[in-house]
């Protein structure tokens, strides 16, 4: 996957993530809907891998799994454009 192209998929995940926090924010919830929250909050840290692996683009650490110093597949890429580790490494942090 050429730099080009991973930018693109990461700028379309940052607009869909955008798009889902401003949809939880006019669906007028509760500050105590839990359910709300945690959506909330996991479309924020999306973001904020989003963010890092644009961060991982500009300084040439994009596809290279800072556990094990390998490639990370273009196939998990594709997938997963902010994917920060391989398959494995990946597995083993979860």
């Amino acid at each position: 996957m050429a730099a080009h192209e991973a930018r693109q998929r990461l700028e379309h995940e940052r607009v869909t993530r955008l798009t889902q926090l401003r949809a939880v924010a006019e669906a007028g919830w509760a500050a105590d809907d839990h359910v709300m929250v945690v959506q909330k909050e996991a479309v924020q840290r999306v973001l904020a891998e989003i963010e890092a692996a644009f961060a991982r683009l500009q300084d040439g650490s994009y596809r290279v799994c800072p556990d094990c110093a390998g490639p990370i597949p273009a196939e998990r890429l594709e997938i997963l454009p902010y994917a920060r580790r391989c398959v494995a490494c990946g597995r083993r942090a979860a």
